[in-house]
């Protein structure tokens, strides 16, 4: 069991290679062991080419006959941009697949390599490959997207002063982090009130990283013509989320410049939040960013859609009244009714300190899913 751990976390360490790349795919690595020496490896490295199973057995060549596969996700059983790797797996001769994570949607792969004879096996490493995919579990059992809520803080709770000031309360160390994470998210979401108050662009500046679409929500379209989110609608995809209270003047307005506009349903004076998820999972969007401000984090929460945080918090204190915080609401009566984040971690980043954890488990989307 211990050399199945090891050689486990060789193949997660393999699969993360594919972040950024493969979605709305899992990511997946594959490690080919034969007398205790690794042979071959392998992990997915785009969307639509070669699954990582098929990429190990061509790294092993002729040592493969007879190894054992580990492998961080079930094989896949059906063709379709890639054929199936269980085909691969048992032209291949191995004699064992080790599985850290088992796929709902792909069932029959225990059944195929068994009746071919080849000893199939799961458990290692279960739980890290299950959070490594996280975005892929809850798009294929529950049809929405995976959500993670990020903001930077000061000591005292804030995320800007009482006139509205945000630049900077983190430090350019964390700023970087936040550029990686938006290169890894399908799209980035934000309230129309970030958009008024300080006109970002929301793209990922990272060398070879990618520009997450833009969401805004924005229930009576009051986004200016002139933003820079408006202006740059052409270079990277841009949907402005809102209601038949819109315009249609402003509507067509923004149609011409590039934007989508998504009309959905009102809901508690916004945009149907549960609504606009199923959308954005209908279109196999597996992971959204929503960066605030604080009456967007405060619905997404109230709505229970946030799965993940990220919170950077910065050693400054700002004070006052009528400073901002980033969630608002009725809040909790008792500290025993607080939301309790699941496996925390505390980071430094730079002077800051990055604390984040897991309101929802792959746990929690395979209970709901069943």
């Amino acid at each position: 069991m211990r050399n199945d751990e090891r050689f486990m976390r060789m193949a997660l360490a393999l699969a993360e290679k594919g972040r950024g790349k493969v979605e709305p795919n899992p990511m997946v690595g594959a490690v080919i062991v034969k007398g205790g020496k690794v042979t071959g490896r392998g992990y997915h490295r785009r969307f639509g080419r070669a699954h990582a199973e098929v990429n190990a057995i061509r790294d092993a060549g002729r040592r493969v006959k007879g190894a054992t596969l580990y492998v961080t996700l079930e094989p896949c059983t059906t063709r379709g941009k890639t054929p199936p790797c269980t085909d691969a797996i048992i032209a291949a001769g191995l004699a064992k697949v080790v599985v850290a994570s088992s796929d709902p949607t792909q069932a029959d792969a225990r059944r195929i390599l068994r009746r071919a004879g080849i000893e199939m096996v799961f458990g290692p490493c279960r739980t890290e490959a299950d959070e490594l995919n996280a975005p892929f579990f809850k798009l294929r059992l529950l049809g929405l997207p995976y959500v993670t809520a990020k903001w930077a803080m000061t000591l005292d709770g804030r995320i800007a002063t009482r006139t509205g000031d945000s630049k900077w309360i983190s430090c350019e160390a964390s700023r970087r982090m936040v550029h990686e994470l938006r290169s890894q998210a399908d799209a980035i979401m934000v309230g129309i009130g970030t958009v008024l108050q300080d006109d970002p662009e929301l793209t990922a500046r990272t060398p070879r990283g990618r520009d997450p679409r833009r969401i805004i929500l924005d229930s009576c379209a009051r986004i200016p013509l002139t933003s820079k989110i408006v202006r740059t609608a052409r270079d990277v995809e841009t949907i402005i989320a809102t209601t038949r209270a819109a315009g249609r003047r402003k509507t067509a307005a923004l149609k011409k410049a590039g934007c989508e506009v998504l009309v959905l349903p009102k809901r508690k004076g916004g945009v149907d939040l549960q609504r606009m998820m199923t959308v954005l999972g209908e279109r196999e969007l597996g992971h959204v960013l929503v960066e605030g401000g604080a009456k967007a984090l405060t619905s997404m929460l109230d709505a229970g859609l946030i799965d993940r945080v990220w919170v950077f918090i910065a050693p400054k204190l700002i004070g006052g009244e009528g400073a901002r915080s980033p969630v608002l609401g009725k809040g909790s009566n008792a500290m025993a009714d607080a939301l309790g984040l699941k496996n925390p971690e505390t980071l430094p980043v730079g002077c800051d300190v990055l604390v984040r954890g897991r309101i929802h488990t792959v746990g929690d989307f395979r209970r709901r899913g069943d």
